[in-house]
């Protein structure tokens, strides 16, 4: 699948599958310096994710400082043809204009994503 190269990231789209409801989210940035995925909960509350007594909390330190979260299973993730079942992944109140989360080292090792940046495509084997 084709990624797009803008103001210096690699941007993609993914679809997210909570309880039978389906979301694309746009504007995902490739991260392999991150290593958990993180998706903007504004962008997925209209599908049902919201933070619940039983969710997992997380505290992530990266290049914007101390950043909180939920982690919370999906149903499914949806990266171009492929996807992944059942997969934990964290959202957050995310605070960067034009950005709606990134794509982490869980889910490309997990899928055995190549990122091929000659022709910008992510793809499996």
């Amino acid at each position: 699948m084709k990624v797009e190269y803008r103001n210096g990231l690699l941007f993609t789209t993914i679809e997210i599958v909570y309880k039978g409801r389906k979301k694309k989210v746009n504007n995902i940035v490739i991260d392999t310096g991150a290593s958990q995925t993180l998706v903007s909960q504004e962008c997925v509350d209209d599908i049902g994710i919201t933070v619940s007594a039983e969710d997992e909390l997380v505290v992530s330190y990266g290049i914007g400082g101390k950043e909180h979260a939920f982690s919370k299973e999906v149903g499914e993730i949806k990266i171009g043809n492929h996807s992944l079942k059942d997969f934990k992944i964290d959202f957050t109140s995310f605070q960067y204009e034009d950005i709606n989360g990134l794509l982490g080292l869980d889910i490309l090792i997990s899928g055995g994503y190549i990122l091929d940046l000659k022709e910008l495509e992510l793809f499996q084997r």
